[in-house]
C-alpha cells in the first residue's frame, strides 16, 4: 500500500512520536522512508538574500542542525532495517514538503501535529495543517507527547 512514506521533520522533541510511527510503518509497509527538514526561508529574503547581514552564516546553521536531525532518523531507521534518504531544502516548509512529496512520487506523508513553534493553531501547527488541506495524497498527523 506505502512504498514511499515521508517525514518531514524539524528536530524538535514535540515531533518524536512522529517520527516512531513514521519508521513503524515504513517498517510494516516495507516503504522507503524519505526524512525532510525544510529551513524556514522567508520569502522576503529568499533568493541570494544578499545584503541581509549574517543571514547567510544563519541560514548554514540551520542547514547542519537539519543534516543532523535528517540524519539521526534515518540512521534510526537503517538500524530496522528500513531503506531511508534525508534532505534538508531552504524555502517555505509547507509548499516545500508538498512539492518533495509529488518530485519523489510519495505515497503517504507523516507528521507531527506541532513542532518546534508550538502551538499557532487549536488542533494542529501551522505547517502541519497547510499541508493536510492541500495535499493529495493521504497524511497521517501525530499527536505530539501531552506530557510536553
Amino acid at each position: 500500500m506505502f512504498d514511499r512514506a515521508l517525514l518531514p521533520t524539524d528536530g524538535s522533541e514535540a515531533v518524536g512520536p512522529a517520527e516512531e510511527t513514521a519508521i513503524d510503518l515504513a517498517e510494516i509497509h516495507g516503504a522507503t522512508l524519505h526524512v525532510l527538514y525544510i529551513v524556514d526561508q522567508p520569502t522576503s529574503v529568499s533568493g541570494t538574500g544578499e545584503g541581509v547581514p549574517g543571514l547567510d552564516a544563519l541560514l548554514d546553521a540551520f542547514e547542519q542542525e537539519g543534516q543532523e536531525a535528517t540524519g539521526d532518523v534515518a540512521a534510526q531507521a537503517a538500524d530496522r532495517g528500513i531503506e531511508a534518504t534525508s534532505a534538508v531544502r531552504r524555502g517555505n516548509p509547507h509548499d516545500d514538503i508538498l512539492t518533495y512529496a509529488e518530485d519523489h512520487d510519495i505515497d503517504v506523508i507523516v507528521m507531527g501535529t506541532h513542532g518546534r513553534t508550538g502551538v499557532k493553531r487549536a488542533l494542529l501547527g501551522s505547517v502541519t495543517e497547510d499541508v493536510v488541506r492541500h495535499s493529495e495524497i493521504p497524511v497521517l498527523t501525530v499527536h505530539r507527547d501531552p506530557e510536553e
